[in-house]
């Protein structure tokens, strides 16, 4: 059998030379082995088809919870904490009860204290930020 350098197989089929060794690595091109650090490809073949993207299972999980209203959950935590915290590094004055209220009810409830509409505006933002990467991650994958 006649075998081909990575080099060969990269040039041959228009990827990347890490590419290549990659999908080597990962026993994507049957026959493929290693002598050293070099791989040899038998030279007949192909370039492996790509699947689709496995969801991975946190992804998985803050779907359904998204979709569900989850209290609680790890979306509910995700969206309360990170919005918070990320808000709070900008100068954003609204407590995490409140960021939690504006999450949950939509709307921002009796305070005794101004509230800017810039902090209320940029939480809700936040929230259908990290609701557009849950929802369209897969097409980056």
């Amino acid at each position: 059998m006649e075998y081909i350098s990575v080099s060969q197989f990269a040039e041959k089929y228009g990827v990347s030379e890490r590419t290549a060794r990659n999908y080597c690595a990962l026993g994507k091109i049957e026959g493929a082995f290693l002598v050293g650090k070099s791989w040899n490809i038998p030279a007949d073949a192909t370039l492996p088809k790509k699947g689709k993207a496995k969801l991975s299972p946190l992804l998985s999980r803050l779907r359904e919870e998204k979709e569900s209203r989850l209290k609680g959950g790890i979306y509910h935590r995700i969206q309360i904490d990170l919005t918070y915290n990320s808000n709070h590094i900008e100068g954003s004055r609204l407590t995490k009860e409140q960021t939690r209220y504006i999450f949950e009810t939509n709307t921002l409830g009796v305070t005794t204290e101004n509230t800017r509409i810039d902090d209320i505006i940029e939480t809700v933002n936040h929230f259908r930020c990290i609701d557009y990467v849950i929802d369209f991650f897969e097409k980056r994958a």
